[in-house]
């Protein structure tokens, strides 16, 4: 027994603040969804479920009782997100409760997606944030059952997450948490991404504030921002992360045409040089979209999965249907659409314009387009 936990723990690579587990073919698919979703979230899943893919997207695979896996899990993570059948956690859970200034957040999910239940260490662990942000991305219902709940505001650090938010940097996560809770006047400015992000049926607190700009904001002496935009700061604009945190959300499309075997280096290379020429922040890239013809292409599939972006094919159908400014008979002839990375781009991100019409750099074509909210 011994030794097969100690093989357990070696199967353990932690490379996030959260474990997604699941036993079940449903359950692996709600999983494989939190973890393109959520920051900072590790999969891991029965191996008689194994796709193929998982290499490729982090995702860890195991054999045997899930009983063995969760020790090393408790220990290694500041929370489980389950999909298990609720009193088969607390079966599990059991032995392994400390203190609950230590233990880890605990939520479990049933097997439909329907229910998300803080189970453990729902104030200090921030477990019944995290319910309420997990079931916001899966459009679940948020279970929460501790007598008082946990006040009403921003939780800096899971801030965005349903939409794959990510932050620039983790150091000042602390320090703003703790702003926002003693209520000291908090900045937001929000430049890009999703709206929505506020999903308590109240207004906003008092002491939380909207800036449409960076200056704006400054000028009114926050105690502590948070900051929502793709754009690279100024080094004047950096003065608002003296005590703010940086969020990454994902709006940036790339639509791309590229020569057969081009290789990944190649590829990577030209999105590194295009993004900073818009200075633009690679980590709100969302996806690369190209033409049907290339859905085999080795060298886009191996950037698309190395960065975790969606990676989207169209039909040329599809591509002629959206207007370009400089058609192209001869890419028509042999691709059947006018354009790739043009109409990709706008295709995909509903917007009306690009940030980067075209722009050719050896064996690639690039466009780049920002999803409007």
């Amino acid at each position: 027994m011994i030794a097969l936990q100690e093989a357990v723990k070696a199967v353990i690579q932690q490379k996030g603040d959260y474990a997604v587990v699941a036993i079940t073919k449903h359950g692996v698919e709600l999983a494989r969804k939190l973890g393109h979703s959520f920051q900072n979230a590790d999969v891991y899943y029965m191996s008689k479920f194994e796709k193929g893919d998982e290499r490729e997207k982090d995702i860890q695979l195991f054999t045997g009782s899930v009983r063995l896996l969760l020790p090393s899990l408790f220990e290694a993570y500041k929370g489980l997100i389950i999909i298990i059948s609720l009193g088969a956690v607390v079966r599990m859970i059991a032995p392994l409760l400390k203190d609950k200034k230590t233990d880890p957040a605990v939520v479990v999910i049933d097997d439909k997606g329907e229910h998300v239940i803080s189970v453990l260490s729902g104030h200090i662990g921030g477990a019944n944030e995290l319910t309420k942000e997990v079931a916001a991305a899966i459009k679940a219902r948020p279970i929460i059952t501790t007598a008082s709940d946990v006040q009403e505001t921003i939780a800096v650090d899971l801030f965005g997450k349903r939409f794959g938010w990510v932050w620039d940097s983790a150091e000042k996560l602390t320090p703003v948490s703790a702003a926002v809770v003693n209520e000291e006047n908090i900045a937001v400015v929000q430049e890009s991404g999703e709206k929505e992000w506020w999903h308590y049926d109240r207004p906003l607190p008092e002491n939380i504030k909207l800036y449409q700009s960076i200056p704006e904001a400054l000028a009114s002496k926050p105690d502590a921002a948070l900051v929502v935009t793709h754009r690279n700061l100024s080094e004047w604009e950096k003065q608002i992360l003296h005590n703010g945190v940086l969020y990454r959300p994902k709006v940036i499309v790339l639509g791309m045409g590229c020569n057969r075997g081009t290789s990944s280096e190649e590829i990577e290379a030209v999105i590194d040089e295009t993004l900073e020429e818009l200075n633009f922040s690679k980590k709100s890239v969302m996806a690369l979209c190209t033409i049907n013809l290339k859905k085999d292409e080795v060298g886009l599939i191996e950037v698309t999965n190395k960065n975790r972006w969606e990676f989207i094919c169209f039909t040329p159908e599809e591509l002629n249907s959206i207007k370009i400014q400089n058609p192209s008979e001869t890419v028509f002839k042999y691709t059947g659409a006018y354009g790739v990375s043009e109409p990709a781009a706008l295709l995909y991100s509903g917007a009306e314009k690009l940030a980067l019409t075209k722009k050719k750099s050896g064996n690639v074509t690039i466009s780049a387009a920002v999803i409007p909210y």
